[in-house]
């Protein structure tokens, strides 16, 4: 049965670890490049490596949709989202397994990427949009298990992801605000439910196709599906 505990070094799990080592030194590298060579770092690492919605729609840069998820901004950037995915990602990795995991990781990154180059022409970089997917499979798969708001006020993980999901819808509206991607992280919430949502649907349509198939069949035919 999946653990998880609330303390550091336990519920680390082997491929969380991984994310968090390459993430941190990739930010490591960006600090040093932009502080050192500042102009090598804004005309062609973020140029190249950044999400850029104008180079997607007119150079066709569609490895930006997986390389943008990797870099962050400043340091609590990176350490919200290093914390987030060590908080919620080591249960997800128990309960899924780490190839599972790290498939939905880039389903939720990239299709966040994707609608921010629909609705935004705005520069991005984080694994925002990835980690509130995590957080919304968090609240889908465990929606009781209480979460610590300032480590202070429990609420139940289905709240937290409805409260954290209707908070990005009203501050998507100006399409972001303040340097944060309020799109990516609502695309993130919404591919994150069409992938958890699938299987159901799924199940449900073909339910509804043999059901209607059922009806469309003749007496003597139904006696094959005995």
């Amino acid at each position: 049965m999946p653990y998880y505990r609330f303390s550091f070094g336990y519920g680390l799990t082997p491929f969380i670890k991984k994310l968090i080592i390459l993430m941190g030194g990739i930010f490591l590298f960006q600090f040093a490049l932009e502080t050192f060579r500042i102009d090598i770092y804004r005309d062609y690492f973020l140029y190249y490596f950044a999400l850029i919605p104008y180079l997607i729609w007119t150079k066709y840069y569609f490895w930006q949709l997986g390389t943008y998820i990797f870099l962050h901004g400043d340091l609590f950037h990176v350490f919200f989202n290093l914390f987030s995915l060590w908080m919620f990602g080591g249960e997800l990795e128990n309960y899924w397994g780490p190839k599972k995991f790290l498939f939905y990781f880039l389903f939720c990154g990239i299709g966040a990427g994707i609608v921010t180059v629909l609705l935004s022409s705005n520069p991005v970089i984080g694994a925002s949009g990835a980690i509130f997917g995590i957080l919304l499979a968090f609240g889908w798969l465990f929606p009781n298990r209480p979460i610590y708001i300032y480590f202070l006020f429990p609420i139940p993980a289905k709240y937290m992801v409805i409260l954290f999901g209707f908070i990005e819808l009203y501050s998507s509206r100006g399409g972001g605000g303040r340097g944060i991607a309020h799109l990516t992280h609502l695309g993130g919430l919404i591919f994150g439910f069409f992938y958890l949502a699938y299987p159901t649907l799924r199940q449900k349509i073909r339910r509804e196709y043999y059901k209607r198939k059922w009806s469309q069949k003749g007496p003597n035919d139904r006696n094959y599906y005995h």
